[in-house]
């Protein structure tokens, strides 16, 4: 089964697929299900040296049969390499083991606050000048630091891959990455799951004949500028993630599904490497 492909997303050049396929703790079969997600339609792949789960995307590519340019492939450096050296060599590392000349885009993974933004932004605007990536961006950002990466970075940043989801408001990261020209990139699309008990998700879900993963995605790529990256361990739910462009959320579904904001949950914190976050008012 081949789900319809997704919209692309364009900035500062780059050109993203608005959902893709998320590649962070997949135990089984994780080559064939990348080769998989690619049959079901996915353009778009999101890994890191930190997931480990690079090579097997590299030889889920290679099984794919799919011409490298109609990819677009995105990997992270970890905040462990966040001077400039280890940085370029982090970058090198990965695309050995994707098997790759490039990807299309490189992200931060988390902001390392024992070296100087400048420096790291520096390293990640010389990988893309030396063509080991085509595009460049930030993962895990709050409102300040993206605001001094944009202005320390000697090139343009594409996007911030954040967690974002109905129970976690992002108002202010959405204006800023608005204001920015950039693409907020959404991983635990579905909170972990959480979403797909809630009882509101459920009943536009029934109306609609969907999943509520389904809803939960749609919720997100219907909004401007947002593309979400799931990830999913059997290859029906890969199909069904991507096949969320066939019909719309009503303005009284999308309010009822933004009203969740006031459960204000967030999955990814690991205190080893989190920032401070920003405080949303949740009304």
């Amino acid at each position: 089964m081949q789900s319809a492909k997704a919209p692309i997303l364009t900035a500062h050049g780059a050109k993203m697929p608005a959902i893709g396929f998320g590649t962070m703790e997949l135990p089984h079969r994780p080559a064939e299900l990348v080769a998989a997600a690619i049959a079901a339609g996915y353009r778009h792949l999101d890994t890191a040296r930190k997931y480990g789960t690079e090579e097997r995307v590299g030889e889920g590519i290679r099984a794919s049969g799919i011409a490298r340019k109609d990819l677009f492939v995105t990997t992270k450096v970890t905040e462990l390499d966040a001077r400039e050296a280890d940085f370029l060599r982090s970058a090198e590392t990965s695309l050995k083991a994707l098997g790759l000349d490039y990807v299309d885009l490189l992200l931060v993974h988390w902001p390392q606050p024992k070296v100087p933004f400048t420096e790291t932004l520096g390293a990640l605007a010389k990988a893309k000048r030396r063509g080991m990536t085509r595009h460049i961006g930030v993962s895990n950002f709050t409102l300040a630091m993206l605001d001094e990466a944009v202005r320390v970075c000697p090139e343009p940043l594409v996007t911030n891959q954040i967690e974002y989801h109905a129970y976690l408001p992002q108002d202010g990261m959405i204006a800023a990455l608005k204001r920015h020209g950039m693409i907020l990139t959404a991983y635990c699309p579905v909170a972990r799951g959480k979403l797909l008990d809630d009882p509101v998700i459920g009943r536009i879900a029934k109306t609609r004949g969907k999943t509520h993963a389904q809803i939960c995605l749609r919720w997100l790529v219907q909004q401007p500028m947002v593309a979400a990256v799931p990830r999913a361990l059997e290859e029906r739910h890969i199909c069904e993630n991507l096949d969320v462009f066939d019909f719309s959320l009503s303005d009284e579904e999308i309010r009822s599904i933004s009203a969740l904001r006031k459960n204000n949950i967030r999955i990814a914190d690991p205190p080893e490497r989190a920032p401070k976050w920003d405080v949303e008012t949740v009304a």
